[in-house]
């Protein structure tokens, strides 16, 4: 170590000193991940822009824009692109559909849903991008977590784990490719790995750690309470119905062919204004249920889902209703009503006034079905209440008519988790379609970052998301800490810091031999990795990595095995790779966290490794 001190430039030192002072304001919680990889960046500018050589020439300031490097990589684009289409699956329902799977095999047992979690993930990631398959699982993984109250930090760290675990048995995980690709040009030149050269050690690796997870991650992983933003404050629409009592004073009125309401709009019909009785919706033969609009005509056979007291909605037979208690398990929402809570903002001009003297259902087209007011909730007559701070007003409506009322400062929408909501087959389709298309297109050979960008674009030109839904699914932090830390890689890249590093550590290992080196290939690999990303360590350590083996004599197709795989190997930080970036904010990890449950995984990788290299490389 002394030597390497020796070795060093200046500029080696300042990187160091950029680099660590930040990180280590990270580890102990006192600087946001994303704030230190952008400081770190700018920290660098400003070095470049002074002279100093950390992200081109020397005493060349143009190198300065090598800080926007980052922002124009191709992994940030894929990166929003998922973020996106993950959204347009969690939408659509897909994303609630896997986990009712899920949850039918692991029931409520944390071991069981982390060991199925992280083989989900390691599953996908044999096919696809480990960050899609990430992206993939990541809202699944909160889906089951609100289901079974099991906080997502006991879940979403399994989900990463397991895409690296998975990646590291395919030839489609970038760095593999790097690696393979390296092989060629090498000197002499060798041949390069074949598809499944990967598959004997790195399944080993994926089995065996995936088994240490169900076993062990429960005590291992943190248990964070979950931001308010994620969800878990906000009722499903079901409970939202029961905190209202609504299925007390819910009933089907079927409108016989002879009624009079036959061919009215529910506004002509005034069913609310003469009974004070709420439609909450519609159904009507070989149709999707109807969210009760003014506008709407009645038809014969049509089913009105009526609120209100049983004296009030027995008076309608008169008007040729056929009145029955409401079917099933009086929960509308998993029928398809879409409901919203409402509250009144502070100093609201609302307060004191009715909904029918503010026309609530013609301005915003949502029709109350419930009041809730001082652990009482009216369901009869809603209209003619006069509104009070503090009270809680149960909608039905359209989630762009929610949006809408957003807008006004007299009310505050929260809206519910959809999760109870029923899966659409045509909506479930064209998600599938879109996203797995993507994907096809990515192995096909298109660019992964058009493919899921063009996939992105296509979601919102159909409509199925909104530029403002759209917006809101990017996880900023993600972003921002990614562009960040690719300026760092760069930089030691640049500044031969990696190389110094990585010619060291290979010093020390060659004399053990063929494993030896397989061993240092991967710790260098790995060790790097943590803070340079696996695609950039896999160029800086490959090269030397195989030019030792050819050296040695030992199997280079080996070696370059080892040396991918090592880019794998990033359980320590949540810096080493994307994916654990991805799980930052919604686990709500700290920085520790990875490396209290990544440590013991790492070790037990490094000894399949081996292992495997003895079995299936017999070196």
């Amino acid at each position: 170590m002394e030597k390497i001190g020796k070795q060093m430039t200046a500029t080696q030192w300042a990187l160091i000193a950029v680099v660590s002072i930040p990180l280590a304001l990270v580890v102990t919680n006192r600087l946001r991940m994303d704030l230190a990889a952008l400081f770190m960046a700018a920290v660098l500018g400003i070095m470049q822009f002074l002279g100093l050589g950390v992200l081109g020439p020397a005493d060349t300031p143009g190198a300065v824009s090598n800080i926007l490097t980052g922002f124009s990589q191709p992994i940030i684009l894929i990166l929003i692109s998922l973020f996106i289409l993950t959204r347009l699956l969690e939408k659509s329902g897909v994303t609630r559909w896997i986990a009712w799977q899920l949850l039918k095999f692991g029931g409520a047992s944390p071991g069981r849903l982390i060991g199925l979690f992280a083989a989900t993930a390691a599953f996908l990631a044999l096919f696809m991008n480990n960050l899609a398959a990430g992206a993939l699982v990541l809202p699944i993984a909160m889906e089951v977590s609100r289901r079974t109250r099991i906080r997502p930090s006991k879940l979403l760290i399994p989900v990463a784990y397991g895409t690296l675990l998975g990646g590291s048995a395919t030839y489609l995980t970038t760095a593999n490719i790097i690696v393979s690709t390296l092989l060629p040009n090498a000197n002499p030149p060798q041949p390069p790995l074949d598809f499944l050269d990967f598959t004997p050690t790195g399944g080993l690796i994926a089995i065996v750690g995936i088994i240490f997870l169900a076993l062990f991650g429960n005590r291992l992983l943190p248990d964070r309470q979950p931001t308010e933003e994620q969800g878990f404050a906000r009722l499903t629409g079901g409970e939202l119905e029961e905190f209202f009592s609504l299925s007390e004073r819910l009933w089907e009125a079927r409108v016989l062919p002879s009624a009079v309401l036959v061919g009215k709009t529910l506004a002509q019909s005034e069913i609310g204004h003469q009974w004070g009785v709420t439609v909450a919706a519609i159904y009507r033969a070989r149709e999707d249920i109807l969210l009760p609009q003014p506008q709407q005509v009645i038809r014969g056979n049509d089913i009105l889902v009526l609120v209100g007291r049983e004296d009030k909605v027995s008076k309608l037979k008169e008007w040729g209703l056929d009145v029955r208690s409401e079917e099933g398990d009086g929960h509308l929402s998993a029928r398809g009503v879409t409901f919203a809570e409402v509250v009144l903002a502070p100093h609201s001009k609302a307060i004191g006034q009715t909904l029918k003297e503010l026309d609530f259902r013609r301005r915003y087209g949502l029709s109350v079905v419930a009041l809730h007011r001082l652990q009482r909730s009216y369901r009869t007559d809603v209209g003619d209440l006069p509104l009070d701070l503090g009270d809680a007003l149960l909608v039905v409506g359209t989630p762009a008519q929610m949006r809408r009322l957003r807008n006004n400062s007299d009310f505050i929408v929260i809206e519910p988790n959809w999760s109870d909501q029923p899966l659409s087959k045509k909506e479930v389709a064209l998600a599938l379609a879109l996203v797995f298309g993507g994907i096809a297109a990515a192995i096909a050979g298109v660019p992964i970052y058009l493919a899921m960008l063009f996939a992105a674009v296509l979601a919102l030109l159909l409509g199925k998301l909104s530029m403002e839904e759209a917006y809101r699914s990017v996880e900023w932090q993600a972003v921002f800490l990614i562009a960040g830390m690719y300026v760092v890689s760069d930089a030691m890249v640049v500044t031969h810091l990696a190389d110094l590093l990585g010619n060291f550590i290979l010093v020390v290992v060659r004399p053990l031999g063929g494993l030896g080196l397989a061993a240092g290939a991967y710790i260098l690999t790995a060790l790097l990795t943590q803070f340079m990303g696996g695609q950039v360590t896999a160029l800086v350590t490959g090269p030397i990595t195989i030019s030792a083996a050819i050296q040695m004599g030992v199997n280079p197709q080996a070696i370059a095995v080892a040396t991918a795989i090592g880019c794998s190997a990033t359980f320590f930080t949540p810096l080493a790779h994307p994916v654990n970036i991805l799980m930052i904010a919604p686990g709500n990890y700290t920085f520790g966290d990875f490396f209290r449950s990544g440590w013991l995984l790492t070790i037990i990788c490094f000894v399949m490794l081996l292992i495997g290299m003895a079995l299936f490389w017999k070196i």
